[in-house]
Order: C-alpha cells, then sequence, then structure tokens
C-alpha cells in the first residue's frame, strides 16, 4: 500500500510541475492537475491525446532544445525517477524528441541553431539506464538449426545419423559503452537505443506518439519518387504472371525488372507506370498515399543501421499489429515504401530485404481485410438471435 499510494504521490507531483512549465492554451479545454488528480496519474496523462498536444506544441518551439530548457529537464528528471509509468510517459515523446533532435541536427540551417543539450540530456539518460540494465552484454538471439526437424518443417538433406544440434547464435546488438556526451560518431548508436526501448514498450504507446514517428521516418527516407511504388508495381506483375500461367506466387530466374528472364526471353511481365502503381495501392485502401496529403515531418537523414533496425521493427508493429489503428498502419505503409525507395537509391540490402517484407505483409494483411469484409454477411437486425445457454460452473468443495 505504501509503494503504491508513493507512486501516485511521485506521478502526480511530477505532472504538477510539468503544469506550471506548460503554457497556458486557451483553445484546450484540457487541465493537467485533473489528470494529476486522478486515480492513476501517468497513465491518465499517457492516454490524453489533449496532454501529448499541449506537450508537443512547446517542445517544438524553434528555441526549444537547449541545456536549460525546463522541459527537457522535466523529462530528464521523471526518466529518472525510475517509476515504470512515468518512463511511459518519457518514452512516449521519444519519436516527437528524436525527430525533432535528428532534423535540426542534419537541417541546412543547424550552424545557426541554438543548442540541443537539452535534447542530447533526455536521450543520454535512456541510454545510459539502458547500459546499466544490460550489465555490458549484447543482446543475442537464437538461431533455429535447419537441419534438424522441427515442428514446421522437414530437413531437405535427412541425415543418416542423427546429430547434435549446434546453437547458432545472432548478435542482435554489441555491447554498449558508457557514454558522457553525444558525439556525431556515437549518435546513431544513442538514438537507435532510444528508439529500442520505445520499440520494447511498444504495446503501452499511444497512436498518436506512432503514427508520429512513421511521418518521421518517412521524412528522414528523403524525397518523395516513384522508386517507392516500384516493389508493389514488381509483386503485381509476379501474380498477374503467376495467375495466367498457373505457376506459383514466386518466380525463380526470372528478371521482372526489364520483362526478360535469364536466356534474355521476354516473359510477358513488364513493370507499370505510376498509374497503375498508384490504382493498386488505392485497392489495397492505402490511405495518404501521396506527401502532399500525408503531413511529414522533419527532413531527410542518414540513416545508419543502428538506427533503421529499431525504427523497422516500430514500422513492423505498426503495420501488423492487430490493435492498431487504421491511421497508425495507413502511416506506416507510406513510411516504408519512402524507406524502400531510400534503400535502393542507397543500395543498402539489409534494409531493401527488410522493407520488401514489410511491404509484401501490409499487401497480404489489406487484401485479406477486404475479402474478409466482401465474404462477411451483415446480420439482420429483426431477425431473433438465439438466446445463449447460461454457463455453468463447477466448484468443488
Amino acid at each position: 500500500m505504501h509503494s503504491w499510494w508513493e507512486s501516485i504521490s511521485r506521478a502526480r507531483s511530477r505532472i504538477l510541475a510539468l503544469n506550471s512549465l506548460l503554457p497556458p492554451d486557451p483553445s484546450s479545454s484540457l487541465s493537467l492537475s485533473s489528470l494529476a488528480d486522478s486515480d492513476q496519474p501517468a497513465l491518465s496523462f499517457l492516454s490524453s491525446l489533449d496532454a501529448y498536444s499541449l506537450f508537443s506544441s512547446a517542445i517544438s518551439a524553434p528555441s526549444s532544445g537547449s541545456g536549460s530548457d525546463p522541459l527537457c529537464q522535466w523529462l530528464y528528471e521523471t526518466y529518472l525517477s525510475a517509476d515504470p509509468h512515468l518512463r511511459l510517459i518519457v518514452l512516449s515523446f521519444v519519436p516527437l524528441l528524436t525527430g525533432i533532435y535528428l532534423s535540426r541536427i542534419h537541417s541546412l540551417e543547424s550552424t545557426y541553431a541554438p543548442s540541443l543539450a537539452g535534447f542530447e540530456a533526455v536521450l543520454l539518460a535512456i541510454y545510459s539506464t539502458e547500459v546499466k540494465s544490460r550489465a555490458g552484454k549484447p543482446v543475442l538471439a537464437q538461431i533455429p538449426d535447419l537441419s534438424q526437424p522441427s515442428l514446421y518443417h522437414s530437413p531437405r538433406n535427412k541425415q543418416q545419423r542423427p546429430t547434435k544440434p549446434r546453437p547458432l547464435v545472432g548478435i542482435l546488438s554489441a555491447p554498449l559503452e558508457p557514454q558522457l556526451a553525444v558525439k556525431s560518431t556515437k549518435r546513431p548508436i544513442i538514438v537507435g537505443v532510444a528508439l529500442d526501448c520505445y520499440f520494447r514498450q511498444i504495446s503501452q504507446m499511444p497512436s498518436w506518439s506512432k503514427v508520429e514517428l512513421c511521418k518521421y521516418a518517412a521524412a528522414w527516407a528523403g524525397q518523395d519518387c516513384v522508386c517507392k511504388n516500384k516493389f508493389d508495381a514488381e509483386e503485381k506483375s509476379e501474380k498477374e504472371y503467376a495467375n495466367e500461367n498457373g505457376a506459383g506466387y514466386f518466380l525463380e530466374g526470372s528478371n521482372l525488372s526489364n520483362g526478360f528472364d535469364q536466356n534474355g526471353h521476354g516473359n510477358g511481365v513488364e513493370i507499370e507506370h505510376e498509374e497503375d502503381v498508384v490504382e493498386r495501392i488505392r485497392e489495397l485502401k492505402i490511405e495518404r498515399v501521396d506527401s502532399g496529403e500525408l503531413e511529414l515531418k522533419g527532413v531527410r537523414i542518414p540513416l545508419a543501421w543502428e538506427v533503421l533496425q529499431p525504427l523497422l521493427r516500430i514500422l513492423g508493429h505498426c503495420l501488423l499489429g492487430p490493435l492498431c489503428a487504421q491511421d497508425v498502419k495507413d502511416a506506416a505503409s507510406v513510411a516504408v515504401r519512402r524507406l524502400y525507395a531510400r534503400g535502393s537509391h542507397d543500395l543498402l540490402p539489409q534494409a531493401i530485404l527488410a522493407t520488401q517484407s514489410l511491404i509484401r505483409l501490409d499487401n497480404r494483411a489489406r487484401e485479406t481485410a477486404q475479402v474478409a469484409a466482401a465474404t462477411s454477411t451483415p446480420s439482420n437486425a429483426t431477425t431473433p438471435s438465439k438466446a445463449k445457454k447460461p454457463e455453468v460452473l463447477l466448484v468443488s468443495k
């Protein structure tokens, strides 16, 4: 009881402290003091769009992010409080924080921009906490040995004698080194760790925070070019060719980019024009396809793999999460296609393979949803439904 009340009191004091820092907004009827007086102040703040918007408009000011910025100091002290619910509030602002920080760092006017030591202090607080929790150990992943049978597959080449499976371990993240400042060479690692911490708590993040990240990810990818729809066109050509020839979905030994196979013979597959691709996206009901309809934030930045890896994990959740809202999925769909175009321009194999997989899964999910919506018959309201039998619970004495 004492621990619970101490957590409530701490959350109330932090929210009331923020209320004194934020400028009054006459257009909003929100009162942070009312959130502080709720039964769960931190979670009430986390689920309030008005509170997020009020903080977002204040932290997005041109003079924000300096070492003396009170909002950055509030984020820093709140995250170091070690309260899990208060940390969720800080993590919900990670997309906004990293978006503003990276955009200002890499903008053309960065030489005239104010100091960003406040943003860097918050990122270092998240990074230092993660360094302490990992205790100098890398993040590993167990890779299954495909030579051994499993529940999902049988090996092609069956071994005469069963051998002991070899443990295969992949390194997802190398051991983290303590950092006292955000240097240019360590910036991708520090930002990537902050995004990874956000991903691990993404199921508790509000939808508007996820949309914010998708908008920044689309802007980080760079200019809006036709390449973002190239894979949709190739996939559609593969499917049409497979349906016409009775072949499987994947075509082996064919080059779909020029319509010829490896022997130089035409395979009858050509990539559609941009109008056909846009029509394809409209069929899949991917809303706000054009950058003019989706309000992008930020500027084009260098995308190191340390930043791109957690970013793609977040976008994968936003695309395929069963509880994600439709606007989150649409924003993630645009961002993934923009990142695919960026990876194709920069010749990044890891980014190309990952974004292609996400685009393919996104298309399958939308096609499945369309089929389910078309086949589902609406229930007749006038038809009486059969009453369900009451459940009988057997209790042993």
